[in-house]
């Protein structure tokens, strides 16, 4: 593990400690006990925000990849990205690998990859500005507009950099610095792969759709653990939370499982919405008992996709 990703695992789980040690603890207990078996159900309302995010995938892949694959890799991909030591980039590259595993050429596996996380990254800041247009028509709108424009500000901003720089040769330099320090061609082909994906606008159209319906199921799961918490909050507000919380997840992505970033965003925006901070962080919480609960079961199904014989790599589709 490298010297950065432990100190960046150190100073937010320093944070995330601290956050609820100086907070009312005994409280934040009575909270999750109250939530109970509500949490069984938080951590299965995720199951079809997880399939429609890998039904967004599969719509860019020109050879389909199975339903139950794709949703496995998608599985796999979280589980990445919220439990290990890694940029939330991390469970992409273990994706595009695994996809490569299965046949697919590795420049096309990594070009799907990439060109997902972009419509995602896009789609969550069309989800913000959403949540922007649900705060104005709501009494919350005043206190919390300011933060809710800068997240969608910012989240604009980088999905249209990231598009834009792997449209315009991104993955050009990538693939000559790979050759350079390999000695290998590994990856030629990528910039054209990436091209080729954002040449058609029909699958693009899809997966845009199926991303942006995983956005707004999971304010399904925030509705279901609010609820549980004893909390009346509206699916508008839970909607809205669920948004903001994510936008400020997105901006702390160089935090392994944006530890302490998710849970000072949820002591924040409850504030805003009259949340008391034990119960917000509960909150936070039942999304770390979510990631934990799925994410153990995706880490092994990793080492079981790892364990099967790579096939052999065919023609050049993804």
């Amino acid at each position: 593990m490298k010297r950065s990703a432990i100190l960046a695992v150190a100073v937010g789980l320093v944070l995330a400690i601290t956050l609820i040690a100086t907070n009312d603890v005994a409280a934040i207990a009575a909270a999750l006990r109250q939530a109970g078996w509500g949490i069984v159900l938080v951590v299965l309302l995720h199951l079809p925000q997880t399939l429609a995010s890998a039904m967004g995938w599969q719509a860019l892949l020109e050879r389909r990849a199975p339903l139950p694959f794709a949703y496995g890799l998608r599985w796999v991909r979280e589980s990445v990205n919220a439990l290990l030591p890694v940029a939330q980039l991390g469970g992409d590259l273990v994706r595009a690998r695994l996809l490569a595993r299965r046949g697919t050429p590795l420049p096309a596996a990594v070009a799907a990859n990439m060109v997902d996380l972009s419509v995602e990254t896009g789609t969550q800041a069309l989800f913000t500005i959403l949540c922007v247009a649900l705060l104005v028509a709501g009494p919350h709108g005043g206190e919390a507009l300011p933060l809710a424009i800068g997240l969608a500000a910012a989240g604009a901003s980088v999905a249209i950099a990231f598009a834009v720089a792997q449209r315009f040769g991104l993955f050009a330099l990538i693939e000559r610095g790979v050759a350079r320090w390999t000695r290998g061609r590994d990856l030629a082909g990528l910039h054209d792969a990436v091209v080729a994906l954002y040449g058609r606008p029909g699958p693009l159209a899809r997966s845009s759709s199926l991303h942006l319906a995983s956005w707004l199921l999971g304010g399904l799961e925030i509705y279901a653990a609010l609820h549980a918490l004893g909390i009346d909050a509206s699916l508008r507000e839970a909607i809205v939370i669920e948004g903001l919380a994510q936008a400020v997840r997105s901006v702390g992505f160089l935090v392994p499982g944006a530890l302490g970033v998710q849970e000072g965003g949820y002591l924040l925006i409850g504030a805003m919405f009259g949340i008391a901070a034990p119960q917000a962080l509960a909150l936070a919480l039942i999304r770390r008992i979510r990631e934990l609960a799925l994410g153990l079961p995706g880490l092994a199904l990793w080492h079981r996709l790892e364990a099967r014989p790579a096939a052999p790599a065919t023609g050049g589709a993804t």
